[in-house]
Formats: C-alpha cells, sequence, structure tokens
C-alpha cells in the first residue's frame, strides 16, 4: 500500500498520516537491513561449522511474493537446520553474542521446544531456529534431508542466500499459515503472491511435495482462500482437485470469519481440535495429527527448572491440562 500510494505522491493523504507512515517505512527498511548484517554473519560461521541452514519465511518471503525483501514486516530470521546441528548451533550463536531461551542442557536432555529462539542484548534483533522436529505441525514428519538436497541461493540486498526450493517454501508456507488458524491476512496475501508472481512455479511438484507430508489440504485450502480473499486465480493443474474437496470451502468460510473478527475471534478448544483434524484431511490421518500435535509438549509445556527429559506420559499429561486451561474458558 505505502509503495502505490508513493507512486500518487501520497495524493490525499494528510500530512501527518504521510510523515507516519514514511517514517514507519524508513523504520522498517533500516530494521531490515540490520537484519540481513545479522544473517550474513550468521551463515558464514555456520557454513564453516559445516551446519546446513536455509532461511525461511521473513525477507526471504517478501522477496518472492513481493519482490522486495523490505515490503513485508517481519519480527526475526527463521533458519532451518538439522535437530542433530542444534548443539552445535547454539554454541555459534552464542559466540555471535546472541542469547539462548533453550540451555544446552536442556538440549542435551532430549528437550524439544516449538523453536529455539535466540535474542542479541540490546537489539530488537531475534534468530529462531527451526529444525524437523520443533516443527510438528507437519502432518507427517519433515523431510529435512530432501528439503535440504533441493536448495538453491536467492539474492537478498544483493547477496545470495541458501532458500528452500520455490515449491518446498510453498507447501511450508501453507503449513505455516494452517498451524495459526490464517489468523493474519498478510499470511494469505503471501501465498496470492507467490501465486501471481511465480507462473514458473511446478504445481505438479506442489502437488507432490503436499501430498508427501500429508499437507494436501492444507496446500488446497491456501489456494483457495488466496482466490477467494485477493482473487488470484487457482492454478489449472489444481482447480478440479481444489472444487472437488468441498471441505475446502467450509474451512475457508471459517477462516474468513476469524479474520473479520480479529483473534478474539479464534476458535475454542473444540473447534480448533475439529479444525487441526479436517485440515489433516480427516479420518484416521486426521485423528493422528491431532493427538501428536495435542500430546507432543513443546517449552511452554516444560515443568519449571527440569531441564532434563522427563516420562513422555507426563509431558503429554502437562500439555493436555494446559490447552485445557488455555482454550477451554472460551467455549
Amino acid at each position: 500500500m505505502a509503495n502505490r500510494l508513493a507512486e500518487i505522491e501520497y495524493a490525499h493523504v494528510p500530512g501527518s498520516a504521510r510523515e507516519k507512515l514514511q517514517s514507519r517505512i524508513r523504520a522498517q527498511h533500516l530494521f531490515t537491513l540490520s537484519m540481513m548484517a545479522e544473517l550474513y554473519r550468521i551463515l558464514p560461521v555456520f557454513a564453516l561449522s559445516e551446519i546446513d541452514a536455509v532461511l525461511v519465511k521473513g525477507p526471504l518471503l517478501s522477496q518472492i511474493a513481493y519482490a522486495n525483501p523490505a515490503v513485508r514486516g517481519y519480527a526475526d530470521l527463521d533458519l532451518l537446520v538439522r535437530q542433530r546441528d542444534i548443539g552445535r548451533a547454539t554454541e555459534r550463536m552464542a559466540e555471535l553474542g546472541f542469547l539462548a531461551s533453550v540451555p544446552q542442557a536442556a538440549i542435551a536432555g532430549g528437550r524439544i521446544p516449538g523453536e529455539y529462539c535466540f535474542r542479541k542484548p540490546a537489539t530488537p534483533h531475534m534468530v529462531e531456529l527451526h529444525t524437523q522436529e520443533t516443527f510438528r505441525y507437519y502432518p507427517k514428519p519433515m523431510p529435512i534431508e530432501e528439503l535440504l538436497a533441493r536448495k538453491r541461493s536467492v539474492s537478498l540486498e544483493g547477496k545470495p542466500v541458501p532458500a528452500l526450493r520455490l515449491e518446498d517454501e510453498f507447501v511450508f508456507d501453507c503449513i505455516h499459515g494452517a498451524k495459526d488458524f490464517w489468523a493474519r491476512l498478510v499470511w494469505v496475501s503471501d501465498i496470492a503472491g507467490m501465486i501471481a508472481k511465480h507462473p514458473e512455479m511446478s504445481w505438479e511438484e506442489v502437488r507432490e511435495r503436499s501430498a508427501g507430508v500429508g499437507a494436501g489440504r492444507m496446500v488446497r485450502v491456501a489456494i483457495r482462500l488466496a482466490a477467494r480473499v485477493l482473487g488470484v486465480s487457482i492454478p489449472e493443474v489444481l482447480y478440479e482437485e481444489i472444487q472437488k474437496d468441498r471441505e475446502t470451502e467450509g474451512l475457508c468460510e471459517s477462516i474468513e470469519r476469524w479474520q473479520r473478527h480479529g483473534t478474539a475471534a479464534l476458535p475454542a478448544l473444540s473447534r480448533r481440535a475439529k479444525f487441526r483434524l479436517d485440515m489433516a484431511g480427516g479420518g484416521l490421518h486426521g485423528v493422528a495429527y491431532l493427538a501428536r500435535l495435542s500430546l507432543s509438549p513443546t517449552q511452554e509445556d516444560w515443568a519449571k527448572g527440569a531441564e532434563q527429559q522427563r516420562s513422555w506420559l507426563w509431558g503429554a499429561v502437562r500439555r493436555l491440562l494446559r490447552l485445557f486451561r488455555k482454550y477451554s474458558s472460551s467455549e
């Protein structure tokens, strides 16, 4: 929107609003440049330690969907690495001045958080490392070796950055949107931008990759939602199967209702469960997906001060109780 207003020299925009908008644009550009500087410090250090890492979401998605890494707002850098490399990656991040949210003792003890978060003191800089184990919201295990084998290079601010193959990034972002109930319109815009700006995308590969991880319906919902909300054309290759999957229409209607009323309208516990089940395709696959998400502890479920892995059953019970307390009040 800001770019479009600049093209017409902010015609009919009040001066105070124009100044506020321009100030936010400058701040976003400065933030992006500072985050790119951090990225270009991290990647060579990881490479020297033989830690494969690819950038996902954030500035990469801004480049892919909007052709500019500074257009889309984001709060952190997201890097995908192998689970086995997390210990060494945490050490390298500490050497670069970042503080880890997950201590090495917890990593050594087999703890798996929702993400490995790193913050640089006295700065707004935050980096999140994700692995095939932390990204629980893949309906089937994330094929990390295949994803890294297919990685490519994308130019950001004139420098090459390792990234997922376009089709893999698309599937990744569809799963991420489904994970958070598509609560933010910008996530739908990201999908629409990728569809509109990349006619070279292989939709046969998208179908194959999404089916391989059990995310076929998540991708169909994302495409249908982008078509309904922002008017992009449904890819011809997928048009018939999207139309045949009748559940996608009802899911899109629910998502649009939540978006109209903001985060306060997000579903309560029972509806969350049904959404998860339906998004994974229903049936036994949906039940298995819902059970895994409901019973797999994240950092929020860890007992305070207990860094070592306790029994699986104890962790699952703690998680169920926490989810019930958090969401049942809105039933």
